[in-house]
């Protein structure tokens, strides 16, 4: 049976560059000393208000794509996760397809929220294995919140950012590669947090302009300890299945969004902290690209090399979850 591999990988974040001194001075009170220490959030990125969702794809998609020394024309297909897309419809990814020029590509995008990345790569590796004509599979997380954001809630409004992260993915030429995956959903979370408006349950009005219901909302607050309980019980099940135990994972690529679920989690695992990569520092949460952006970001850093063990964890309004273990296919 064929295995897929990632071999290339890429990320954009939007040049602005939004410190949590910003905050400080626009809500008059001290949020900085919170994000930082219990978020790990210094800075994050925001796009420019003539930029949206497939302009932090391409650059993304074009690193990938040369790091896997790849063109647009060798893309067999392109898996877009957002929940911030160009439109309701059509998908972003036949916007990316057709500006980057990729025209034996099938498209769409996929919304599983914040795991949708990892639920991205899960569909391409499958597809690979499933079909030999699939030899390109550009897979692309992306997050542009910051045109979502309600400010009078300053919690919300400090936390999300905008960025991408992407990669390719072709079929292994040994046994390195994706090797298993298992997705979760827990459905009643999934009016707790989300974009509420613009759809058939609540189209948009001036009603719902006025109210600002067709932004970023938390109606209701997911159990923090959420997260920290999904995560381990994920990473077990798949540790099961691969007879492994969780010292041979060498590297955690977890979403972005608290910092403290990510420690909660290596901490059960009996694992070191610096196990997982982290950038929220620099870029804030940027939802379905965290984990991309994660990944591109360690690869740039040279971290993995041929062989490793890795895990991709993960999490998002719905409550969906996903986790993914592969073996790393070469050195960065």
């Amino acid at each position: 049976m064929r295995r897929a591999v990632i071999v290339g990988t890429g990320m954009y974040a939007p040049e602005r560059v939004v410190s949590n001194k910003f905050f400080d001075e626009l809500y008059k009170k001290d949020i900085g000393t919170f994000l930082e220490s219990s978020r790990n959030i210094k800075e994050r990125r925001w796009m420019s208000e003539d930029q949206r969702t497939s302009d932090l794809i391409i650059p993304a998609a074009e690193e990938a794509m040369k790091n896997a020394g790849v063109t647009a024309k060798d893309l067999d297909l392109i898996i877009v996760s957002t929940d911030t897309p160009d439109y309701l419809s059509p998908s972003t990814a036949s916007v990316v397809a057709y500006r980057m020029g990729a025209v034996n590509a099938g498209t769409y995008d996929i919304n599983t929220a914040c795991a949708g990345f990892v639920v991205g790569c899960d569909m391409a590796s499958k597809y690979i294995i499933a079909d030999a004509k699939y030899k390109n599979v550009l897979v692309v997380g992306a997050y542009a919140m910051s045109k979502y954001l309600n400010f009078d809630d300053y919690k919300i409004a400090s936390l999300f950012a905008d960025g991408a992260g992407a990669v390719v993915i072709q079929p292994s030429k040994d046994n390195a590669g994706f090797i298993d995956s298992q997705m979760y959903t827990d459905g009643q979370y999934h009016d707790y947090m989300g974009i509420y408006a613009g759809g058939s349950a609540q189209p948009i009005t001036h009603s719902v302009v006025e109210n600002k219901q067709h932004l970023l909302a938390f109606p209701k607050r997911i159990p923090p300890e959420t997260n920290g309980i999904h995560w381990p019980r994920l990473t077990n099940i798949l540790l099961d299945r691969l007879q492994k135990k969780a010292l041979d994972i060498n590297h955690f690529f977890i979403t972005q969004f608290n910092v403290q679920s990510i420690y909660e989690t290596l901490d059960k695992l009996e694992l070191p902290r610096d196990r997982a990569h982290y950038v929220m520092d620099r870029f804030g949460y940027t939802g379905s690209a965290s984990i991309g952006m994660a990944l591109a970001d360690a690869a740039r850093q040279k971290k993995m090399k041929k062989g490793d063990l890795v895990f991709m964890l993960g999490s998002g309004g719905g409550m969906s979850m996903a986790a993914l273990a592969m073996e790393w296919g070469y050195d960065c």
